[in-house]
């Protein structure tokens, strides 16, 4: 049942394979769970074994650490998603986890960094002028630039930029989460920045490797990883004297910088690629709050 449900995720909703391997992970420990409690097939489940499987995610035990709510909420889903599939499989009858809910996760706000740290995070990609630091210039550029996630910027090809002759069309392709696709404009920096690299520094880079599509290289000339891609930001940030920024705090930081100058949230939910605009909603949190300090800074009877 479990090597059915998983290839259903796979072929059916084309989860990424980074889920499809929680998801499994997760479904193992559901199963041997049940095995150690005497649950041998799905008619014997009742809810109250979901429950004591989500208590012992909380919980914790010898051979697992305790879960965060949002690693066991994400365990309960994938819970009840074979518990749907079995019934309508016809394995079972009845759906033991239908009433099961995951536990209720802290809404924590996303954090991002200031317009200047952004530009001193840029500056400080590397020795003027060398291959790799005008990689890192246009990477950086692009992350947050685009929003991009880092995975999605690792992926991209070098057809999936606009070509120069085209200014009037600057844009990037972003291949996102479950495989869907997405073109995000391309900003005056980040243009100039991907221009220099492509063609003063990824020639020479690519000399090295055996050719690759790929528009950000290592300095092997192979296809740049998500871990390389990693540590060009912590050089970066170190260099520039910041602590604590990761890919996705530039993106936190483009979705509230548009914000920030007006943006329609529906426009960051777009350029985002969030399936639904409850998921950007939180930006607009941060907005607010920012609205609100600057609010009691400067009216004159704002003040108590």
């Amino acid at each position: 049942m479990l090597s059915s449900y998983l290839a259903h995720l796979a072929v059916e909703r084309g989860l990424a394979a980074n889920t499809l391997a929680s998801y499994r992970r997760d479904l193992r420990r559901y199963l041997d769970h049940l095995a150690a409690q005497g649950v041998g097939s799905f008619s014997q489940i009742t809810e109250s074994d979901v429950v004591a499987f989500l208590a012992s995610l909380r919980e914790g035990d010898a051979e697992h650490p305790a879960l965060v709510a949002s690693s066991a909420a994400r365990a309960v889903s994938a819970v009840r998603g074979l518990h749907r599939f079995a019934v309508r499989e016809g394995v079972t009858g009845h759906d033991p986890a239908h009433e099961v809910r995951p536990p209720r996760q802290l809404r924590r706000l996303p954090k991002a960094i200031t317009v200047a740290d952004v530009e001193l995070l840029i500056a400080a990609s590397g020795p003027e002028d060398a291959p790799l630091t005008l990689r890192n210039r246009a990477l950086l550029e692009v992350l947050y630039g685009t929003g991009a996630r880092i995975s999605e910027a690792v992926g991209l090809a070098v057809d999936d930029v606009s070509p120069r002759e085209e200014p009037d069309h600057d844009q990037v392709r972003l291949r996102g989460k479950g495989g869907r696709s997405r073109i995000v404009p391309l900003g005056r920096f980040a243009r100039g920045a991907l221009d220099a690299y492509m063609v003063r520094a990824r020639p020479q880079i690519a000399a090295h490797g055996r050719g690759t599509p790929a528009l950000f290289l290592n300095a092997r000339g192979g296809r740049l990883t998500r871990q390389g891609a990693w540590e060009v930001l912590q050089a970066a940030a170190e260099r520039a004297g910041l602590s604590g920024v990761s890919p996705h705090m530039l993106r936190h930081s483009f979705a509230t910088h548009l914000l920030d100058g007006g943006a329609d949230v529906r426009v960051v939910q777009e350029l985002l690629g969030h399936a639904s605009v409850t998921t950007t909603q939180v930006y607009t949190l941060v907005t607010v709050d920012r609205l609100r300090e600057v609010y009691a800074a400067a009216h004159p009877r704002a003040r108590h």
